[in-house]
């Protein structure tokens, strides 16, 4: 039985005004749940792409250092054999392939300093997401033994779960 179904049954069953008390605070509860359950995923998605995207530019990068190492050959070889125009063209890509190296470099690490976030970000939220579970764990719990300390619990539990997810916006 999905938890949402199992909302609804509690809240059809509940018939005293503990029950109802109980049964609204598992609705916030859930739905706060689902909000920070679809956030931590997309987080995690968003740090797996920008993962995907620094380990491309780092591909690019071992691209062009590989092409500088053979501008550097053929120039030496050039210089070798009395060529000096050919040399100076491929002195020219020299520094053409360092400066791209250079501005590639920056560009993957900003995108892993981005994945890093979004990592951080998602596991905020997933602790969140834990906290908000066993709310909705302990709120059941009260409903079928009617015993208020463990709705009470259910609360506490939802309050910081519900902090600890907002602490992702503090994230920079």
């Amino acid at each position: 039985m999905s938890a949402d179904e199992e909302l609804q049954e509690h809240a059809e069953h509940a018939s005293n005004p503990f029950d109802k008390k109980v049964a609204a605070s598992m609705a916030v509860i859930a739905a706060a749940l689902a909000v920070v359950s679809v956030l931590g995923h997309i987080y995690t998605t968003e740090e797996l792409l920008e993962q995907q995207k620094a380990s491309d530019m780092w591909s690019e990068y071992q691209g062009k250092s590989i092409r500088r190492y053979e501008s550097t050959f053929v120039a030496d070889i050039m210089a070798a054999v009395k060529s000096p125009e050919a040399a100076q063209k491929y002195k020219a890509n020299i520094d053409k392939y360092d400066r791209e190296g250079r501005e590639i470099q920056e560009k993957a690490r900003e995108h892993e300093g981005e994945s890093k976030l979004s990592g951080e970000r998602a596991l905020r939220l997933h602790f969140g997401e834990v906290f908000l579970e066993i709310a909705i764990v302990f709120a059941s719990l009260a409903i079928l033994s009617k015993r208020e300390y463990l709705w009470w619990i259910s609360l506490a539990s939802g309050a910081v779960g519900a902090a600890v997810a907002l602490t992702t916006a503090l994230l920079r």
